[in-house]
């Protein structure tokens, strides 16, 4: 979930080189599923006391399984003291996992943490995702396609479905039931962006492209819980602060019957990972656990 000059590099190049190669009619072979497609990496962190509810944990564009690393435990362990269990989800880059962020398998990643849930110290009836950048756009995602997730905090999130990070990036982040969801293709016009390393403006030829952004609007009036929305003012990653205005937007427009909150941090793209005391804070006052069967969320 933290973005290093390495990952925005890498994203760079993978995306200036595709265009290029495409350009000359040098064309990548993508269709095929990546190996260990739908393969995830989880690790409960449990409290001794039952009950629990469970808080859910997605990285980045870095890979690997960020929350489980030595940089979150301090941020696990508050959690952790306030009583609720954690599972962190590892869902590419690692040893268990697809190498790239390619048709990532939302169903088999609902499956995991379903598992995780037969734990009988947790409360498998409250359970709450957290996600940073496309682990915000994963999650967003995740509890739109599933009912079982009670409240949602997406970090510096995108309002809809963008490219693979292959070569090609012409296949989709996420799928879902073996089908690849609906993405905004990257432009040619994204080019001078990406050469000057300008992420955001590339993002940006993107979303020009309204159709596709409709096409792969993330149904967030879907989610069945709360939704907390942290963006940056100054995002040099994408227009993070803008697309969490238009789910904000969507959701009135849908009537959503639970909080919305949308707090837009001055700074860049990291920004608001140090700004945990909001997070703590919405989970305490709208995800709480009712009972050994319920999950107290507020309602308007």
């Amino acid at each position: 979930m933290k973005f290093t000059k390495k990952v925005v590099m890498s994203l760079v190049w993978v995306t200036f080189l595709s265009l290029t190669l495409s350009a000359c009619g040098v064309f990548v072979d993508s269709k095929a599923l990546p190996e260990r497609h739908g393969q995830v990496e989880s690790r409960l962190f449990i409290g001794e006391k039952p009950g629990q509810p469970l808080i859910v944990g997605f990285g980045g564009s870095e890979g690997g399984n960020a929350w489980a690393s030595d940089y979150w435990k301090p941020q696990r362990d508050k959690f952790l003291a306030k009583g609720y269990a954690f599972l962190a989800i590892g869902y590419f880059g690692t040893r268990e996992t697809p190498r790239q962020l390619d048709r990532i398998a939302l169903d088999s990643i609902h499956r995991s943490i379903i598992d995780a849930t037969k734990n009988p110290m947790i409360n498998s009836h409250c359970i709450a995702l957290i996600g940073g950048s496309k682990g915000a756009e994963l999650v967003l995602s995740l509890a739109s396609y599933y009912p079982n997730y009670n409240a949602v905090v997406a970090i510096v999130p995108g309002s809809a479905i963008f490219p693979a990070l292959t070569l090609s990036m012409d296949t989709s982040s996420f799928s879902y039931q073996g089908a690849e969801l609906p993405f905004v293709p990257v432009p040619w016009s994204a080019t001078p962006a990406l050469i000057k390393r300008d992420l955001r403006t590339a993002f940006q030829k993107m979303m020009d492209n309204q159709q596709a952004m409709d096409r792969a609007a993330i149904q967030v009036e879907k989610i069945q819980g709360p939704i907390m929305l942290l963006s940056a003012t100054r995002d040099e990653m994408w227009p993070s602060a803008e697309m969490s205005e238009q789910m904000i937007h969507r959701l009135h427009a849908h009537q959503f019957i639970y909080p919305a909150e949308h707090v837009a941090i001055e700074g860049g793209h990291t920004e608001p990972l140090k700004h945990f005391d909001l997070v703590e804070n919405f989970l305490d006052k709208n995800f709480l656990p009712q009972s050994a069967t319920g999950c107290n969320v507020n309602i308007h």
